[in-house]
Parts: C-alpha cells; sequence; structure tokens
C-alpha cells in the first residue's frame, strides 16, 4: 500500500532554496540528477515509511540523507507522509519543532 507524500509549505521553500544554491554551484545537470534522486526516495518510503531512522530530538520525524550536505525530514501519519522540510546537514545541529 502506497501513501500520500504531501510537502508543508517549509518543505517547498527549503527546496527551493536548495535547488537554487545545487544549480549555481554545479549547474542544471547535477539539478535534474538530484531530482531524481529525491523522486526514487520519495517513492520508497510511500511504500516503506519507516525505512530511514528517527530523528533523535524528536520521534516523530525521520531523516533521510539525500547527499552528504542534504537531508530530508518527514513524518508518518495513517495514511500520509508529510515531507517536514530539506536540511543543509553543514547548518547548526538540527532542532525540530
Amino acid at each position: 500500500m502506497s501513501l500520500e507524500i504531501r510537502f508543508t509549505l517549509e518543505a517547498e521553500e527549503t527546496y527551493n532554496e536548495l535547488a537554487i544554491q545545487l544549480r549555481a554551484r554545479w549547474g542544471d545537470k547535477f539539478v535534474i540528477k538530484f531530482e531524481a534522486k529525491i523522486l526514487k526516495i520519495l517513492n520508497l518510503i510511500s511504500e516503506a515509511p519507516f525505512i530511514y531512522p528517527i530523528v533523535e530530538e524528536n520521534t516523530e520525524v525521520r531523516k533521510c540523507l539525500l547527499h552528504k550536505n542534504c537531508s530530508m525530514l518527514y513524518k508518518v501519519y495513517d495514511n500520509v507522509i508529510e515531507i517536514v522540510c530539506f536540511w543543509d546537514n553543514r547548518q547548526d545541529p538540527l532542532i525540530i519543532s
């Protein structure tokens, strides 16, 4: 059973910021490959939502490492997966509210 995936406003904003940074640094070709990787992971978590570990600070949020510098945070509910945000792993330690 596949779960529906929804993006929060913060997830949309942080993804757009990330895409801008990636495009500026590595170009369109890299961004296209990165987006394909994200789609593959979204399909994976829609089928197996508990595959990625829980963030220690908050047991409701799971963290998927997309790249050494970037993670995707998400929550699993009964019928939906909510993408919380995209996180630059080089930032200050992760604090989930």
